[in-house]
This record gives structure tokens, sequence and C-alpha cells, in this order.
């Protein structure tokens, strides 16, 4: 449990890191005379580097272990959040935005950690809540970061400075949490996987034995599908972050600090929306098996493209308010349900298959990022086409299929699972650890 919520915390700071200047960006335009074409490739910039980070990730997880992994990804990514402020054109703060994109890779660890400690009755939950307690961030930063720039400001800076400042403060948060994680977590139950393999020779075999499995990840149509799934939810998430603040500011002219909160309330729902879709996902497994899974998915997605639809059209401020918190139910509902399914893909490649498929939702997001940058079409137009493109994605859930030799695999693990945790009360822990 140590390692859930060191974990969880981490992938918050990651978010808060990585969308910090999304709230700022109505300044950052201002001061830099940024196009809309331009802001869109900034979007793309922050999110599309991602996809190459998260397939390397994946892969070192599985190799090197997600305590290490996740402080290297902690420390080095601290370093152009903090610098960030150096940028003095469009072209240097791109390639800034760029550099920080890497922290997004941190989802990838986050979900492979939690799949190794928790066991398949409660995995799903487990998986929804790390990762959404973590993209709680995404919403956290649309209310701190206008509130630290405010601070800034309330010391005598102008503008231009005091975003530059703000930044510093999230960087600086992130490196400290790259030490802690190290100190304080590891990467199994049983103990840091350096150790297994020098000491136990049963994990050595296991090990071996999982030589190649990135490669035969690659080859497995449902982790190209939970790819695809994935980019029609954490990507429109992740999008929405990026262009809330200023979608509010623009459109309903609001200032700065309004904007901010109110997109925020989008990422606040991490709070629990996400971890619905996790625990409605492993409620479907223990009742109707790996099946039940993918067709709660298929529906919590459809929903979302739905409710997308219906969030692009409004145009009176508290209509728009409610139906984007619509949206958001479902949009990490259907995240948390994904994820309540990858850990049965390929029990000997976790971390690969979760690197593919968090690599799709960034892919989802610079795909909507194109979208957004066209200077044809307005926001609303964008996120409405964006909502029928979810719905029409929701379909392919029905490729995620399982043999009944898998099924009866999983089953019998889900009955060990719960049969350990209901027989004796003392072994509740070690159960779910």
């Amino acid at each position: 449990m140590r390692t859930f919520h060191i974990t969880w915390f981490a992938f918050f700071l990651c978010f808060v890191a990585w969308f910090g200047v999304a709230p700022l960006m109505p300044v950052i335009r201002e001061e830099f005379h940024l196009t809309k074409a331009q802001i869109g490739n900034i979007i793309i910039s922050s999110v599309g580097i991602t996809i190459f980070a998260r397939l390397f990730i994946g892969w070192l997880c599985d190799k090197i272990g997600p305590r290490i992994t996740y402080s290297i990804i902690l420390i080095l990514g601290s370093l152009p959040v903090m610098f960030i402020g150096l940028s003095n054109s469009y072209e240097s703060f791109l390639l800034f935005r760029l550099a920080i994109g890497v922290i997004g890779a941190s989802f990838v660890v986050t979900q492979f950690h939690t799949s190794l400690m928790f066991a398949p009755n409660v995995v799903g939950t487990a998986n929804a809540t790390t990762a959404g307690w973590g993209n709680m961030g995404g919403g956290a930063t649309q209310i701190i970061m206008p509130l630290i720039f405010a601070g800034f400001i309330g010391l005598g800076y102008v503008d231009a400075s005091a975003w530059r400042y703000a930044m510093v403060v999230p960087g600086v948060l992130l490196f400290l949490m790259g030490i802690a994680y190290y100190k304080f977590t590891q990467d199994t139950p049983e103990g840091n996987m350096a150790d297994l393999k020098k000491n136990d020779p049963a994990y050595r075999m296991k090990a071996a034995e999982s030589k190649g499995a990135f490669w035969k990840a690659c080859k497995d149509i449902r982790v190209w599908m939970l790819f695809l799934i994935y980019g029609a939810c954490f990507g429109i998430e992740i999008t929405i972050d990026n262009i809330a603040a200023i979608y509010y500011f623009d459109k309903f002219k609001l200032n700065l600090e309004t904007a901010g909160l109110i997109a925020g309330l989008f990422g606040m729902m991490n709070i629990f929306a996400r971890t619905l879709g996790g625990y409605f996902g492993d409620k479907a497994g223990i009742r109707y098996g790996l099946k039940g899974r993918v067709l709660f998915l298929a529906f919590a997605l459809f929903m979302e493209g739905v409710a997308l639809i219906l969030f692009s059209q409004m145009t009176v401020l508290p209509i728009a308010i409610a139906a984007m918190l619509f949206f958001s139910l479902f949009v990490k509902m259907s995240e948390g349900a994904t994820f309540s399914v990858v850990p049965f893909i390929n029990k000997k490649a976790i971390g690969s298959v979760s690197g593919i498929v968090g690599a799709g939702g960034n892919v989802g997001a610079v795909l909507a990022g194109f979208l957004l940058k066209d200077e044809s079409l307005t926001y609303s137009d964008a996120l409405f086409v964006i909502g029928c493109t979810v719905m029409a994605v929701s379909f392919a859930s029905f490729l995620v299929r399982f043999t009944k030799a898998h099924e009866a695999e999983a089953q019998q693990e889900m009955n060990e699972s719960l049969g350990t945790v209901s027989s004796n009360t003392e072994t509740q822990v070690p159960a779910m650890a």
C-alpha cells in the first residue's frame, strides 16, 4: 500500500508538471504572439514525444523494474519543467514543451507497478485508482498554476516573469519525488527485481521465459485494438486538459482564474470516475469473465462519444459545465475499464502491453491536436468530429477476444484470489499485494 500511495502521488505531480503551462497559455500566447496553428503544434509536441517514450519505458520496466525507471523519469523530467522559463520565442518554447512530454511516460510505470502489486480480483480497481488520482493532477494544475502565477504577480513580477517562475515550483517537486520514489518503494511484493534475479532461481527462470515478450505483444491484435481504444479515451482527456482553459477563456469571455477553475473540474473528476471504470470492470470480470470486462469497456466508450458530442454543442456556460462533467465521467471510466483488461492480455509482458496501449493514448491526442489546429474549424466543431469518432472506435472493443483456455485460467486465478481474501482475514493484505 505504501507503493500504491507513492505511485499515484508521483503520477499526480507528473500531470501537474506535464500540463502546468496549459492554464497559463492565454498569457504565453500574448507574449509570443501565437497563432491557433502554433498553439496546435505546441499541444501536439506535448503529447507526441510521449508515444515513443511510453513504448521505450514499457520495455524498460520489464528489464529493470518500475522503481529505478520511475526515479529516472521523475528526476530527468523535472529539468525541462524548471527550465521552460528560459524560452524566449515560439520555437524555443515548442522544444521545451516537447521535452516535457517525456514525463507522460510515467503512466506506464504507474500501471505496471500497480499490476505487479495487486491480485486479479482488484487489479482493475487498483490500476484505475492510481491512474485516476494521478490524472487528477491534470485538473489540479488548472486551478493551482493560475494561483501560483497570481502569487508571483502579487510579489510584483510582471506576467512575462510570473509564468516562468511559476513553472519552477512543479519542477522542484518532481525532482524531490524522484528521490523519494527510489528510497521508499520496491519493485514487487517479494522485493526488487535486481535482488530477485540474483538470489531467486525461480525468478531468474521466469525472467528468461519472458524474453522477446515485447515482440509477442506487438503481434497481438488485441493489444492494438486497446491501443486504438485508449487513444479514444485518454487521448481525448489530455487534449481537453490542454485546451479547456483557453476554450472557456475565449468562448465564454472569462478571466484566467475562472477559466482555470472550471477547466480544473474536468480533471478533478478523476478522484472517483476512473476508479469507477476499473471497479465495474472488475465486477463484470468476476461475474462474466474476461468478456464481461470488454463489454463494459465498449459501453463506457460509446457513452463517452455521445457525451462529447453534447458538450461540443453547448453555448450556455452552466449547461456547458454540466455537459463537460457528464463527458468527463465516461472518458475516465473508459480509461479505467481499458486497464482492467490490459493485465490479462499477456502476463509475461505487462510492461510492454501497458507501454503500447499507453502510447495509443498519446497517438489519439496527436491526431486530435491536428484537428484542433485547423484554422477552418472552431474548437466546438472539432470536438463534435472527435465525439463521432469515439463512438465508432467503441466497436473495436469486440475484437478484443480471449480463448476458452485463457478465460479458464483467468477464472481460476480469480477464484484463488477471492478464496484467499475471504477464507482468512489474516492474509487479506498479502492477497491484495
